[in-house]
This record gives C-alpha cells, sequence and structure tokens, in this order.
C-alpha cells in the first residue's frame, strides 16, 4: 500500500478491478444519493475512474441528461464507454483530459465530482483544477468533493475548502459516514 506522504498518482487502470466491487459500488451509490441528481441535470465526473459514480448518475439524469465522464487514462475512459453501452445509457460522453488542464467547458454544468480522486492531483495543478470546475459550473451549481478514510491521498477538509472558497464557491453542506466525507459546494446565483 502506497504511504500517506507518497506523491499523487492516478490510480492505475490496470487496477480497475479494486475500484469496481460490491463493496466500493455501495458506497458509490452512497455518495449519488446524497448529491440530490434529478432528471435532466448535467453533470462532470472529473477522475472517473472505472465509472462507479458515472454509470448510477447517468440513470438518474435519464436521457435528458448528461454525464460528462473525464479522465486523463484512456484506459479507464474505454471501462466506462464499455459500461454504458452494456447498460444502454446513450447520456454519458467520455472526455481524456487531466483536471485543470482547460478541456471543461464554461457554465455548462449543474454539479461537478471529484470522488477520492483531488489527492491524486498533484498539488501545483490542484488551484487551477478548482478554478476550471467553478467556472464549469452553472450559477447554482454544486461541486461535490468526497474524500475516502482509507485513501492514501485523502485531503483534509480544510484543505479542500481552502482550494473551493478563493474560487467563489460556499460550503453548503457536509456529511460523513464510516469511511467517507463529502463536502458540497455551492456556486452563487448572480445578484
Amino acid at each position: 500500500m502506497t504511504a500517506r506522504t507518497s506523491s499523487p498518482e492516478p490510480f492505475p487502470a490496470s487496477k480497475a478491478w479494486v475500484l469496481d466491487n460490491p463493496l466500493m459500488r455501495a458506497a458509490a451509490n452512497g455518495i449519488v444519493r446524497r448529491l440530490g441528481i434529478r432528471p435532466g441535470m448535467r453533470v462532470v465526473d472529473v477522475g472517473c475512474g472505472p465509472g462507479r459514480v458515472t454509470v448510477p448518475i447517468a440513470r438518474l439524469v435519464g436521457e435528458e441528461g448528461e454525464v460528462l465522464a473525464l479522465d486523463l487514462q484512456r484506459p479507464m475512459l474505454d471501462i466506462v464507454e464499455r459500461k454504458a453501452a452494456a447498460a444502454g445509457l446513450g447520456n454519458v460522453r467520455t472526455l481524456e483530459a487531466a483536471a485543470g488542464a482547460g478541456a471543461l467547458p464554461v457554465s455548462g454544468f449543474d454539479v461537478a465530482l471529484l470522488c477520492f480522486v483531488l489527492g491524486e492531483i498533484p498539488p501545483d495543478r490542484r488551484g487551477a483544477a478548482a478554478r476550471e470546475l467553478a467556472h464549469a459550473l452553472r450559477p447554482g451549481g454544486v461541486l461535490a468533493v468526497a474524500e475516502g478514510l482509507f485513501d492514501p491521498h485523502r485531503q483534509s477538509r480544510d484543505a479542500v475548502v481552502a482550494l473551493a472558497e478563493p474560487e467563489g464557491l460556499r460550503l453548503e453542506r457536509e456529511g460523513r459516514t464510516l469511511t467517507t466525507t463529502l463536502l458540497v459546494f455551492r456556486k452563487p446565483q448572480p445578484s
């Protein structure tokens, strides 16, 4: 197991099966239930990995909605595409890009999700990632950051808040389970 002080690296696509087991799917579904996803929403799943939250969200947003699965590893996106096709979901798009690279459209999303991925973004790119996500949210949109207790690159509540608040995102609520913390930030509506 990687030490908590190790430098961040994306979870290897060759081990995607570790993220896609009944326990991880149950945890992902628990996070999704707490997000208030509704039909017609547009959601971006940043660092989507093998799609453990992408697919359940795609089911919730329905055909009127859309999920953009963003990952810098093409093999992870290939897994997402296969899963979406197998589930008959035509509302999942994939984008191969790093968080903070400027690939996301401005004001295009109702929800942006970082599920156990913030700590895998190199520290010098986290600010750019937070800025890009803030710009990608429509006014009133939500950034949800899930951090896992056993994640070797887990970010503290204060570190997440310190990234989000300078971008104009305000902590609206937080929730904890035995193994996960979920911080939900809202982009203000214009006055």
